[in-house]
């Protein structure tokens, strides 16, 4: 309870300090009990992949000595104690795809990575089309944790996606409430590194994701359907969004992020011919450098619902693309929509968006660009004690807006539709 008990003392004085961004009903939806004080309790039974004929020299296959251990491990009966499965530092793990099935015996599951889960060179493993090559499903108190690495090796998957479009991600999570992950290495993924889908209380915490800047789809972290997520104390670096918040998900709180190179921290896209919503996403204390873009949100017409209740505050930029964007026009780079879409009336409807604090440099004269849909538009977006300048044409610095609703003190550029 030590870590519940700091992080709502934490919320609760950032409150008191005038951060009026922080509703009462927003800190009470954040003070979840994630049951991380079971990583402090004695470890009930361990379960180490090198007895169940794990070989660990990253060319033999170990995926079923893996599986075995697992379901060791899940199936272990230690009452109210912790099993945990044993991943050694110092040794490489060729897996292909594995399921790691719940819901587990024990009260919590500890899945300790010191060493290397790496993935088979072939692209034959996805089976010719979308899915994961490591998947938890319906495991509660799940903790992954170590100082070990994830290798996605998906350079020859990014390849292959230039030419057809398909590509597989490499960590998955799907109804695992009480989820935690700390302290991992993940690197090259096929495509998302972490994504994170029909969750609840959830914390990502000092991770490095990287991949490079050229890299098509590799986003560090998605999250869609979930809600009361933490992203804390990580440094992502790839070739998409460094976090990507997608439909159904609430109550999202993303501090001390260091991002780029990437396309930036993205609410959606949303509404692609879908009702998506996202509400509470909260971004703070967050570091942008060489990104395509900042602070985003981006959403396609013909779509319906609604992201609301957004911030973004204490945010440093350096030499960012689009260093603050509303897009309600958007599009997938090569994919192309029918031009009637864009008469549609239903749209996405984007409100109380809160920028606060927003500092640093723009790798283009253009700011900002609220670009809105003319029927329903942006509504009550807030901007306050905003300084971005540009380097390449100082004198040209400038935002932009379309449809957005709203008003701005102490914003340079100005943005013209907000008073």
């Amino acid at each position: 309870m030590k870590l519940v008990l700091g992080f709502t003392v934490f919320l609760l004085i950032g409150f008191a300090l005038g951060n009026e961004i922080f509703s009462e009903e927003t800190i009470a939806a954040f003070n979840f009990d994630m049951g991380n004080e079971m990583i402090d309790e004695k470890i009930a039974s361990s379960f180490n992949v090198m007895d169940y004929g794990a070989a660990g020299n990253g060319q033999v296959d170990d995926s079923q000595a893996l599986e075995k251990a697992w379901k060791a491990a899940c199936s272990a009966n230690v009452g109210e104690g912790i099993a945990t499965l044993v991943v050694p530092q110092g040794k490489t793990f060729l897996v292909n795809p594995l399921v790691f099935q719940g819901p587990c015996l024990a009260k919590a599951l500890h899945f300790q990575l010191g060493g290397t889960l790496m993935a088979p060179q072939s692209t034959s493993w996805g089976n010719g089309g979308m899915g994961e090559w490591i998947y938890f499903q319906s495991v509660d108190n799940l903790i992954l944790d170590g100082h070990g690495t994830i290798d996605g090796r998906g350079s020859n998957w990014w390849r292959l996606c230039m030419k057809t479009s398909i590509f597989d991600f490499a960590l998955h999570f799907h109804n695992c409430n009480g989820l935690k992950v700390k302290g991992l290495t993940h690197v090259d993924s096929p495509r998302s590194h972490i994504s994170v889908n029909g969750c609840k209380n959830v914390v990502l915490s000092d991770l490095l994701i990287k991949a490079p800047e050229d890299s098509p789809n590799t986003d560090g972290i998605d999250i869609s359907s979930s809600s009361n997520v933490q992203i804390l104390d990580s440094t992502i670096q790839t070739g998409d969004d460094c976090v990507a918040i997608n439909g159904g998900s609430s109550f999202i709180y993303i501090d001390r992020v260091n991002c780029g190179p990437g396309h930036g921290i993205s609410i959606g896209s949303l509404g692609d011919g879908t009702y998506d919503t996202v509400e509470e996403v909260h971004v703070k204390n967050c570091n942008l450098t060489n990104t395509q873009n900042g602070v985003r949100i981006k959403t396609f017409q013909g779509g319906s619902g609604f992201a609301r209740r957004i911030s973004f505050e204490h945010i440093l930029l350096n030499n960012v693309g689009n260093p603050i964007i509303i897009n309600q026009f958007y599009q997938d780079n090569g994919r192309s929509r029918p031009y009637g879409i864009w008469k549609k009336a239903a749209a996405i409807q984007v409100s109380d968006v809160t920028y606060s604090d927003i500092r640093g440099t723009s790798a283009g004269d253009q700011a900002i660009n609220l670009d809105c849909d003319n029927v329903v538009g942006c509504s009550n977006i807030q901007m306050r004690n905003i300084n971005i300048e540009t380097g390449v044409n100082p004198h040209k610095i400038h935002g932009s807006c379309n449809n957005a609703h709203g008003t701005a003190f102490d914003v340079h550029p100005k943005v013209p539709c907000l008073s």
